[in-house]
């Protein structure tokens, strides 16, 4: 069984239902959990709103938000467990989604989530990230080392000079800070946390949107049992390497 970590509100639909939808095809059981264990429901910008002129580049493709309402349906969805509620040796990985709006730092800024990501770390089971979520490992500190979980290892998350900024200067003039959800980078926060500047791998130079017809054009990085990538054009390529990865560890 794997945990599926959401915030409160506002993550990405594509960053949660797409993998959802790789491991219950694969027959793997998925369990949620939420701050206060009450149903968590993703941007809805990405979802429904949009972006005026730039939703058709910004906003959650259609194929994506038909897994996230079949998401949404689940029993598993509407009966997410409370952040103080889970027991970590109950599951066999943790996946953490990202997102950019406010309502994700009810995920990011929990002392909670951050205890349950290093109970997996330390238990030396799979966990996957992509985007924002990788910043809640960046947080994650072993009390052993007073180092974040990710010291030592290499990972990959939402790129600050292709990904982040281009998507705030595109919309700050009607959206102010939508896509800043620090003032920070998440590429810059995540990089200070690792031993080296190089163990942030950026992928290639033009990121491609994946599929499920052609999920090899996203990018992904694995070290040992930690999975991450970037942004919702890799999830397709990233759920199908965790479901791998998950079916390998059940051999």
């Amino acid at each position: 069984m794997i945990l599926i970590l959401l915030p409160s509100a506002d993550y990405d639909p594509t960053e949660s239902s797409v993998p959802w939808q790789a491991m219950r095809d694969a027959g793997i059981e998925v369990r949620f959990a939420t701050p206060q264990g009450l149903p968590a429901h993703a941007d809805p910008r990405l979802v429904e709103i949009g972006f005026g002129p730039l939703s058709s580049m910004l906003m959650t493709r259609k194929p994506d938000l038909d897994s996230y309402k079949q998401m949404i349906g689940s029993d598993a969805f509407r009966q997410p467990l409370a952040y103080a509620d889970v027991d970590t040796t109950r599951f066999d990985g943790l996946l953490i989604p990202g997102g950019h709006a406010k309502g994700m730092r009810t995920l990011l800024e929990s002392t909670q989530a951050r205890q349950i990501a290093l109970q997996f770390f330390k238990a030396e089971k799979p966990v996957a990230a992509v985007c924002h979520g990788v910043l809640l490992l960046a947080r994650t500190l072993d009390p052993d080392t007073g180092r974040s979980v990710l010291f030592g290892r290499k990972v990959t998350a939402l790129l600050a000079a292709t990904m982040e900024l281009p998507a705030w200067l595109m919309t700050s003039f009607w959206l102010g800070r939508y896509y800043r959800t620090y003032k920070q980078t998440v590429q810059a926060e995540v990089t200070a946390a690792l031993s080296r500047r190089s163990d942030f791998v950026r992928g290639p130079l033009i990121a491609k949107r994946d599929s499920a017809q052609a999920p090899q054009a996203g990018f992904v990085v694995r070290d040992g049992q930690l999975l991450t990538a970037r942004w919702p054009g890799d999830c397709h390529r990233f759920a199908a390497e965790w479901v791998a990865m998950l079916q390998a560890t059940q051999r």
